[in-house]
């Protein structure tokens, strides 16, 4: 199959834009990540799509037993029959067999297609929730009986909120979500009736040529309206010890992920305790970086680095059966990733937090925020913290 490339005039922000499936891989955890390796293999090209969560059940010895109310699959990448990139004000269309005039029809489509209206004509009037604030306290105050025993040493502990409701226009909610709050890892995903709105601030895994870089995201604050103000709920996320031990603990568990397909004394911490400013909070970014190894796939290093540390918490096998014992949904895509794999075995992944999950064919809606749960942690403020990550997602959906 051939593969054209034509270069267009475009404006506007660095996008990836990859439809129209023309060969697919979806499987569920056993030998997804085998499966990955062979799909890639057999034809090279631009993949596209997800890891869920319950990946882990692959990664160790785990199950999943809770309701889950979207359904995606563990895994699922396709080939895209047509490929858009857009950056620096160039448009790149890529296709299979794709001849010049029907990429400049492709452009004159792209031109003429109106932005959906960010109105929203169909408000999401109440959420549900497993976890009330009574039982998610609970629950926070039995993990920390957890850590206080030596099982573990920080959980991220998440709760779901959902609506069985219809969503009119899936693109208009992700349109409004990153209005509200845009993020460098934003992606818009749809899987056959599973549409995804992800507004995501945090980076899983990047591979570019045998470089592996990931960046933990751990340590939140709020933004505060008034500049000093705001400066100083920065500098107090910078200085806060229950932060950078929260931060440190996730990189000392990222650079022991990496080292396993890394070459033997590769793996750096190129930036600890960075400060980096969102519209809705601060948060505290560490990058690590690595050498793969060349005896090891690029698929190796993802399948040993998942699921990513920040949304487990350390020792990552302990904590993954703390949080199927203590939390009361099935994650799914949520803490999973979304991302690419080039021709040349190049990827980059986000992590699927700051997002809202739709199955049109059931109608259910989906959300979930956490935090990092330590010994020191105090119970409110961490129920707070899941109502303050939640505030863009209530507001994209009129809740």
């Amino acid at each position: 199959m051939d593969n054209n490339d034509y270069r267009l005039a475009g404006s506007g922000a660095e996008a990836l834009l990859a439809a129209d499936a023309v060969e697919v891989l979806q499987c569920g955890a056993g030998t997804a990540f085998r499966q990955l390796k062979e799909f890639h293999s057999a034809n090279p090209g631009w993949l596209f799509g997800h890891l869920g969560y319950d990946l882990k059940n692959e990664t160790e010895k785990l199950h999943s037993t809770h309701p889950d109310g979207i359904g995606f699959p563990d895994m699922a990448f396709f080939r895209p029959r047509y490929l858009l990139t857009l950056r620096q004000h160039e448009l790149s269309i890529s296709g299979i067999a794709l001849t010049e005039n029907e990429a400049r029809e492709i452009y004159r489509d792209c031109l003429a297609q109106n932005t959906p209206s960010l109105v929203n004509t169909s408000p999401v009037s109440a959420l549900g929730a497993y976890l009330d604030r009574t039982a998610y306290l609970g629950a926070v105050k039995a993990l920390q009986e957890h850590i206080r025993k030596g099982d573990c040493y920080e959980v991220n502990f998440c709760r779901e909120q959902f609506a069985h409701k219809v969503v009119a226009d899936p693109l208009a909610l992700f349109l409004r979500l990153n209005a509200l709050s845009p993020s460098p890892f934003a992606a818009y995903y749809r899987n056959g009736h599973r549409y995804l709105a992800c507004s995501s601030p945090e980076r899983f895994l990047r591979k570019k040529g045998d470089t592996i870089i990931s960046q933990p995201i751990k340590g939140t604050a709020r933004r505060a309206a008034d500049a000093q103000a705001d400066a100083v709920l920065q500098q107090a996320l910078r200085n806060s010890p229950k932060e950078r031990s929260e931060n440190v603990m996730i990189v000392d568990l990222v650079r022991n992920d990496l080292s396993k397909t890394a070459v033997q004394g590769s793996v750096r911490v190129e930036e600890l305790f960075g400060i980096y400013t969102f519209p809705q909070v601060h948060h505290m970014i560490s990058t690590v970086t690595a050498t793969l190894s060349p005896e090891h796939h690029f698929t190796d290093a993802i399948k040993h680095a998942f699921p990513m540390g920040s949304m487990t918490g350390a020792p990552k096998l302990r904590v993954m059966e703390l949080i199927e014992q203590y939390e009361r949904t099935r994650r799914g895509l949520f803490s999973g990733a979304v991302g690419y794999i080039t021709p040349e075995g190049d990827f980059d992944f986000n992590v699927v937090i700051r997002s809202i999950l739709y199955n049109a064919q059931s109608p259910y809606i989906s959300f979930q925020t956490g935090s990092a749960i330590t010994f020191y942690s105090d119970p409110e403020k961490e129920w707070e913290e899941c109502l303050l990550k939640a505030k863009a997602l209530e507001a994209a959906l009129g809740a």
